[in-house]
């Protein structure tokens, strides 16, 4: 079995670092978001199992709402992206019309089972 170095890593970080930095700002700007919508999950959950989930359909919706705008976020992505060749018929705009709108969906349907 072969050993990982450190050398290696460094060089898929590096090469990882490199080819991320020709990315274009919208979708470093998607990917902040994402990260973001993920982060504010695991603080809930953090805050769920330091606290406790009383109101656990109120932690259920606040979750639910982060990974699901996350998940249309990383749909976005994929179709706002110039080198994804399946969805190059579809403008950005159309896109971001489709996000905006599953997100209206997505939110009413989390602030219905909020009750």
């Amino acid at each position: 079995m072969v050993k990982s170095t450190s050398k290696d890593a460094q060089d898929l970080f590096h090469s990882l670092h490199s080819a991320y930095t020709a990315t274009p700002t919208n979708l470093k700007i998607i990917d902040l978001y994402v990260c973001f919508a993920v982060f504010t999950a695991l603080i809930q959950v953090a805050y769920m199992a330091l606290v406790g989930s009383f109101p656990f359909n109120s932690f259920l919706s606040g979750v639910l709402s982060c990974i699901g705008t996350a998940v249309l976020a990383v749909c976005l992505r994929i179709q706002v992206n110039k080198e994804n060749k399946e969805f190059k018929d579809l403008a950005p705009e159309r896109a971001f019309a489709d996000f905006v709108l599953c997100n209206l969906v997505l939110h009413l349907v989390i602030i219905n089972f909020l009750g």
